[in-house]
């Protein structure tokens, strides 16, 4: 099957530190190449694959101090797609909707998976008026505000099975890994880490949307005594990371579409420790890869029931639902309804 592969170009294809969406991509490309399809890979210049590459911009924009309109070099890359459109059995779109217009009308086979979150009241009238695009959901929870669209399926994000290492021992310290936000708890999971009385490490990037709340609402917690800020890590120190500790605290306070961590730490047998918002009861078992918390209480509870868990069987549990050859698998599945849909019509 020709199938291309259109990435957003904030990051590389995998980025070099933070990025969900790229990494999926890359996940997805890589996994589809191994198992024989013929892959084009839209994406930033810098991005590294075994597919064939073609570049939507020189390198990556979230870092980059030479590009200063992002939305330009989008356009200009899903113009590209456009022009050999042609050439594909299938194009899959991972640019949320900033596609929509030109493909439309096109008498293509494509498919978008939405990766963001969709209760935001602007994207009602969006949505509205291209409700027939076809989508894909990565979880159950992501679909709610939007139930009108035209869902052809969900797809639980992947890893492959031997990106990161099981660690069979858990460690001393308590992890954070991922965005200094509101909806991501960090300050929460700072006083559940000082209430267990156990070391947190924080690795996680700050936004420029984020600075004036980093600043004024975590800087000072950064500085207790429990706490030590690691900053933004690359994809080969996840694994010593998240592997090395006692387990994943994910205190978020808002519809999560995925949460990309969860599964990383799950694939080091690490358990995780989350509020039950959004994707996360589709992806926490709750006592067996970890649990589901309302309150900083009920966190520092579940902290204590951790020997409890086993390790292992939190690994065995990823790879049975969380790996790249499931989610490669599942959407060719989508891909082959597609062109059944389209041969019928």
């Amino acid at each position: 099957m020709k199938i291309a592969q259109v990435a957003p170009l904030y990051e590389s294809v995998p980025p070099k530190l933070y990025g969900g969406t790229e990494r999926v991509v890359s996940y997805l490309t890589e996994e589809l190449v191994r198992m024989g399809h013929e892959v084009t890979l839209f994406a930033s210049g810098d991005s590294k694959t075994s597919a064939k590459l073609v570049s939507g911009s020189d390198e990556a924009l979230r870092l980059s101090r030479q590009h200063h309109d992002p939305l330009a070099l989008h356009y200009a890359m899903i113009a590209q797609v456009l022009d050999c459109a042609d050439r594909f059995d299938l194009i899959h779109f991972h640019t949320d909707y900033l596609h929509f217009p030109f493909f439309r009308a096109k008498n293509a086979f494509h498919l978008t998976t939405l990766h963001g979150r969709l209760d935001l009241p602007d994207l009602i009238p969006l949505y509205r008026q291209f409700g027939d695009m076809p989508v894909v959901s990565i979880s159950g929870a992501q679909r709610v505000p939007l139930p009108w669209l035209n869902w052809k399926g969900t797809v639980h994000h992947g890893l492959p099975r031997d990106l990161l290492e099981f660690h069979p021992n858990p460690g001393r310290y308590l992890a954070f890994l991922g965005r200094v936000s509101p909806e991501k708890g960090l300050e929460r999971a700072i006083e559940i880490a000082e209430r267990f009385a156990m070391p947190l490490k924080v690795a996680a990037k700050v936004d420029k949307e984020d600075q004036e709340y980093f600043e004024e609402e975590i800087e000072q917690l950064l500085r207790r005594p429990n706490v030590e800020f690691v900053g933004e890590i690359q994809e080969k120190d996840k694994g010593d990371f998240l592997g090395g500790a006692y387990a994943l605290l994910f205190p978020i306070n808002w519809p999560e579409p995925f949460g990309l961590v969860m599964i990383e730490a799950m694939a080091c047998g690490t358990p995780v420790i989350a509020c039950p918002h959004g994707s996360v009861p589709e992806v926490v078992q709750h006592g067996v890869t970890g649990f589901w918390i309302r309150n900083i209480d009920d966190g520092v509870q579940a902290l204590s029931q951790i020997p409890l868990l086993s390790r292992r069987r939190v690994r065995d549990h990823f790879v049975e639902f969380f790996s790249a050859s499931r989610m490669a698998e599942d959407y060719l599945l989508l891909y082959d309804e597609l062109q059944v849909d389209k041969d019928a019509a």
